[in-house]
């Protein structure tokens, strides 16, 4: 979501008369979804920004469910997007909306819901004072805990204006949860499952009826909401379940999946990860194999899934690594090599779940899947191309040592000019005139690919790697 808009235009109407007068219109959420999706749509223009790897699978299935006015479960494994596609749902409401000022629930000034707004519509008339919210207001977000009470997504009565000499039988002594706050707006519920059956009945009401009932109270509020639900599978049979009366109130489930490519998963971090160096491509091509052969590994749980964060905490982890090196060498600018890959497995081993009888062996696995997906990579980039050169050359005594105290001047220093070295770099996206950090990351992984499938002798102590014969 973007940062709230605070102040909206000048001359957008002030007044319910001043509205009435524009030829304003109140319109439902679903409604507005569904004119500015068919609008983007029309246009040719993109109305799922920042969502990655869904174009052909996951979007289709939720443009028409917001075409059709559905309520919507996203379900899937943890870290892939359903938070964020929920999000960028609110992308597609109008800028701006006219509401009744000071209004709890954010009524439209031609058809105010609430007691209190209903009294005020009917005692000012046309002066009924509007102010205008902007979409990024309009996306109420809940994270669903066990703890989490009636009160807190329907409402309750509000000791304080009780006391303030209100009766409890006056339906304005409701303080109202967070769904009907969230009225002519998108309601996201994350994790549902984990929701106590109990509370998840209270919604039952509000997606069906769209009344609420707050302890003996009925109030016929006709709720005027979107909501988006996500869930992970596992959840039905571990942590919970959605009740089935209210799973049939959802129109459509959306699956969600991982990346299905390994240019998607490179696509995914390279915008969301923060990188604090320069990871260049082929390392995070490395990394997106890296985490697909982890969600293949039989070592790895795979029903609580590997994450895309995974990915992008690599990323950063590696860039990280390259940070420290360049100072601790004095190098600039900081670009990752495959040396820095060797920090992944040991911090990033805690973000997953291993299969019963694995213990102990946690960095092996990783490690051993590292350097598959490093070979592959490799493979993929130098395809058609004779490494034979470069490997007669360390063999004949041009002995290569990188580790984080190496610069990449003296990996490059320890070899002989070959024509080679320049084929290698330009299958890397490398050119001659790049910082020498940046040609030692292409020799790098040409060397490692080189140890990988023809065993070219790499000793490791304190930190660095030695190829030679």
């Amino acid at each position: 979501m973007n940062t709230p808009v605070t102040h909206a235009p000048a001359h957008l109407p002030r007044t319910a008369g001043e509205l009435r007068a524009a030829g304003h219109l109140p319109q439902g959420v679903k409604a507005e979804v569904r004119a500015n999706l068919l609008a983007a749509l029309r246009a040719g223009r993109d109305p799922w920004p920042g969502i990655v790897g869904f174009g052909q699978t996951v979007l289709p299935q939720l443009e028409r469910a917001l075409l059709a006015g559905h309520d919507i479960v996203l379900l899937g494994e943890r870290g892939q997007g359903k938070t964020r596609l929920a999000r960028t749902i609110a992308s597609l409401l109008d800028e701006w909306t006219p509401v009744i000022e000071g209004a709890e629930l954010g009524e439209h000034p031609l058809a105010p819901i609430s007691p209190r707004s209903i009294r005020l519509a009917a005692e000012l008339g046309d002066d009924l004072p509007v102010t205008w919210r902007h979409r990024s207001e309009r996306y109420t977000e809940k994270l669903a805990t066990p703890d989490t009470s009636v009160g807190d997504l329907i409402g309750d009565v509000d000791p304080v204006k009780v006391a303030e000499g209100r009766t409890l039988g006056d339906p304005e002594t409701i303080h109202f949860g967070l769904v009907p706050r969230a009225h002519r707006g998108v309601v996201a519920i994350n994790e549902l499952p984990d929701l106590a059956e109990r509370i998840q009945v209270a919604l039952l009401n509000v997606m069906e009826e769209r009344d609420i009932q707050v302890r003996g109270y009925t109030l016929r509020l006709p709720l005027d909401v979107l909501l988006v639900a996500t869930a992970n599978p596992e959840d039905y049979t571990n942590r919970g379940r959605i009740i089935t009366p209210l799973k049939d109130r959802f129109g459509a489930e959306v699956r969600t999946h991982y990346p299905r490519s390994v240019q998607a998963e490179v696509d995914v971090v390279r915008q969301e990860a923060e990188l604090v160096a320069e990871v260049g491509d082929p390392l995070l091509q490395v990394l997106a194999r890296f985490v697909r052969n982890l969600r293949e590994s039989s070592a790895i749980d795979q029903r609580s899934g590997v994450s895309a964060r995974f990915a992008v905490a690599a990323a950063e982890t590696v860039a990280a690594a390259a940070l420290r090196r360049s100072a601790l060498i004095d190098e600039d600018p900081a670009v990752a090599r495959p040396i820095d890959l060797d920090a992944v497995p040991a911090v990033l081993r805690g973000k997953l779940e291993f299969e019963s009888g694995e213990e102990g062996r946690e960095v092996e696995h990783l490690t051993h899947l590292l350097r598959r997906a490093v070979a592959e990579t490799a493979r993929d980039r130098f395809a058609g191309l004779d490494l034979g050169p470069l490997v007669d050359a360390v063999v004949d005594g041009h002995l290569v040592a990188t580790g984080e105290r190496v610069p990449g001047t003296q990996v490059l220093a320890a070899l002989p000019e070959l024509p080679l070295l320049h084929e290698v770099a330009a299958r890397l996206d490398v050119r001659a005139s790049d910082p020498p950090g940046r040609i030692a990351a292409a020799v790098e992984l040409a060397l490692e690919y080189l140890y990988l499938t023809r065993k070219l002798a790499k000793d490791s102590a304190d930190g660095e790697a030695v190829y030679g014969p």
